[in-house]
């Protein structure tokens, strides 16, 4: 299991180092990755870190640590921030939950607590991370599913057959249509056909029965009902009205 990257932000360097050496991070799958002083080298840090958390006081020097949080939210926005403050006002709790940190610790700090924190947020993180994981892989199998439909355009095309040539269920290939590209599989084989099909008709001499081949349809009479749904019009009455303009 990856182990969770912490950035550790306190003016204090007693407070740092009691974080360090008070709290087994290595019970808890975490490492600590840096430490910053200041708002303005909290956010280089961040920026050149890229830490899964962020645990650190509000009063700190130069730029504060709820700013540091609504700076960083622009670019990092899926990172988890963890206020430790000497502060026990409910103002700094508000804006602090505004920014949607994960948690808000008084100091002193009780480390028990702390650890409960910890072991929480590092289930939220991990299941992040899987959720963004399986997101890239359904991108990268869309696309490679996409690739083959357009290479493979005069051939059968189905559900079960991208099933036995991907190693996927047919319905999983189903909701990636739905998720990744926003229609179903059905109306995608058809926009593409179609669009094939009207580059054909413009662009060649072939008939109209070759150019229904050529765009995946082996029944012509099938081919010309989808087209005029598509289209409003018959491929002969496409092909006569774009080259007589």
């Amino acid at each position: 299991m990856k182990k969770i990257r912490v950035l550790l932000v306190d003016d204090e360097i007693v407070i740092r180092e009691g974080f360090k050496k008070l709290f087994d991070w290595e019970a808890h799958d975490c490492e600590v990755v840096g430490e910053a002083a200041d708002g303005m080298e909290t956010l280089t840090k961040i920026d050149a870190l890229l830490p899964d958390l962020v645990i650190m006081d509000i009063n700190i020097p130069i730029i504060n640590g709820l700013k540091v949080i609504q700076m960083s939210r622009i670019k990092h926005p899926d990172m988890a921030f963890v206020i430790v403050s000497g502060y026990d006002d409910f103002s700094y709790c508000r804006e602090a939950l505004r920014l949607q940190i994960t948690d808000y610790i008084l100091k002193p700090v009780d480390y028990e607590e702390f650890g409960t924190c910890i072991d929480h947020l590092k289930m939220a993180i991990f299941e992040n991370k899987k959720m963004e994981q399986a997101d890239e892989e359904g991108e990268h199998t869309i696309v490679g599913i996409v690739r083959y439909m357009q290479e493979h355009l005069t051939e059968e095309i189905s559900l079960n057959i991208l099933a036995e040539k991907f190693h996927l269920s047919a319905q999983y290939i189903s909701q990636l249509f739905k998720n990744e590209i926003g229609v179903n599989f059905l109306s995608y084989l058809t926009n593409i056909r179609i669009e094939q099909a009207k580059k054909l008709l413009l662009s060649t001499d072939y008939a109209v029965a070759e150019i229904s081949e050529r765009a995946g349809y082996s029944d012509y009479r099938v081919f010309t009902k989808a087209f005029k749904k598509a289209e409003g019009v018959t491929p002969s009455q496409y092909r006569r009205t774009f080259l007589e303009e």
